[in-house]
């Protein structure tokens, strides 16, 4: 298996390839979920159960999981994979319990204090994907940190099996990280339910989680009616590797990611050059004993990409240029490395941190910015389910001592009326 290369030189050729996995505006899915967004907004629970009908071939009594639906399927569940979900959950929320911010007050002279209040978003909805996989993992990077956070309300929104049901795992993991209410229902109209409420869901502050293009097209679509985490785009791993970097372990990492999607991408950058021909053969090997073996080979054709560098600091260079979502750094003494690292959703350092942890158990959320966007976003985490709210108090004394100044300035910018209301607080 051939890889893509780039030269390390050709800045236009790095910035093509970044590009080239962009995606535009679909306007004829955007008129469709519009219509789906506006039926659900004015039909409620009626339209949701026609979608689902529609959609899932399922008819449903009712959108909401009971308490004794949630045990029995739990019930199905090995227990031995609730242990590790348990534990999973415990390392999560060990990272993210660090994340707690607090507000604070600032007291000066003539009775003035300020500050600012940290306040948790009160409702707070997770779309979790169905259909072919289940991913108890989402349920647990979306969950546990709104909920360390201090949101009091969390709805998970998820599409039912054929027979009605939720995934055994999917509702095991949602009970383990505390979701309020689990909704049989998918797709954009899921989306718009959270987005607006019906009768049986409850309308929410922010809507995290991924989905299909629908669904993402979706979020877009209510953001700023709601807030969103992020519109995610598909997988991406970028591997810094050393001459001692075992290829069987690189050609691992990049496969990991490109069996989630034929665009997906996976990047091995290097300096090298005797590596590559290793991990192509790797790539080749381990594949064809892949039960998504297709899936992996497009991906790999498609945005499969080498690059050899002259240097390591080059390779990381680079890698700041791409912003990856994953960034492992397969290197002697990889710590040593991170302070040059910029841009990354998250990082994965030494040789055997492979990206696999993150995703499942390390602590890190897996929920991270792609496309580029880590130049900019962070990863999920609890400040994505807080706001903050400022304060301020003036004493009269305080307002006699600075109101000229204030009124000056609002005299500058042509609002009178700004300067008046301090105007006719100064009167004797």
């Amino acid at each position: 298996m051939r890889l893509n290369k780039i030269d390390s030189k050709d800045v236009q050729a790095l910035s093509a390839y970044l590009e080239s996995r962009e995606a535009g505006v679909d306007q004829q899915m955007n008129a469709k979920v519009l219509d789906i967004i506006e039926q659900v907004r004015i039909r409620k629970d009626d339209a949701l159960l026609e979608y689902t009908e529609k959609f899932d071939h399922v008819k449903l009594d009712s959108l909401i999981m009971s308490e004794e639906e949630i045990e029995a399927v739990m019930s199905k569940v090995d227990a031995s994979l609730i242990a590790d979900l348990k534990e999973a959950a415990e390392n999560i929320a060990c990272y993210h319990e660090k994340q707690l911010q607090e507000g604070y007050e600032i007291q000066k002279e003539d009775g003035v204090y300020l500050g600012q209040r940290v306040i948790p978003l009160e409702r707070v909805g997770v779309y979790v994907p169905g259909g072919r996989a289940a991913y108890p993992s989402t349920v647990l990077m979306n969950v546990i940190p709104a909920k360390i956070a201090g949101v009091k309300e969390i709805v998970m929104v998820t599409p039912p099996s054929a027979d009605g049901s939720v995934d055994p795992v999917i509702a095991a993991a949602a009970h383990i990280a505390g979701v309020t209410r689990i909704c049989k229902v998918g797709g954009a109209q899921a989306v718009a339910a959270l987005a607006y409420g019906t009768q049986s869901i409850p309308r929410v502050d922010k809507i995290v989680g991924p989905g299909n293009a629908y669904v993402a097209c979706a979020k877009r679509l209510v953001y700023g009616k709601v807030d969103i985490d992020m519109i995610a785009g598909p997988s991406e791993i970028l591997v810094i590797a050393d001459k001692d970097a075992d290829p069987e372990y690189v050609a691992a990492d990049m496969i990991s990611q490109a069996e989630h999607d034929p665009m997906a991408s996976s990047i091995l950058i290097t300096d090298d050059e005797t590596l590559v021909e290793k991990v192509e053969e790797a790539l080749q090997r381990q594949s064809d004993a892949l039960p998504r073996q297709e899936i992996i080979s497009q991906s790999l054709s498609n945005y499969g990409t080498v690059m050899v560098c002259d240097t390591i600091e080059e390779c990381i260079e680079k890698a700041n240029a791409v912003a990856p979502e994953h960034l492992e750094l397969m290197v002697q003494d990889a710590r040593s490395w991170l302070p040059l690292v910029r841009n990354a959703g998250s990082v994965f350092l030494g040789y055997y941190t492979c990206e696999s942890i993150g995703d499942y158990f390390g602590g890190c959320n897996h929920v991270l910015p792609t496309n580029g966007t880590a130049r900019f976003a962070s990863a999920l985490s609890c400040d994505s389910f807080i706001k903050k709210s400022s304060y301020l108090h003036y004493s009269k004394e305080a307002l006699q001592r600075d109101g000229g100044k204030i009124m000056n300035i609002a005299h500058h910018e042509s609002l009178d009326g700004h300067a008046n209301a301090v105007k006719v607080r100064m009167k004797p």
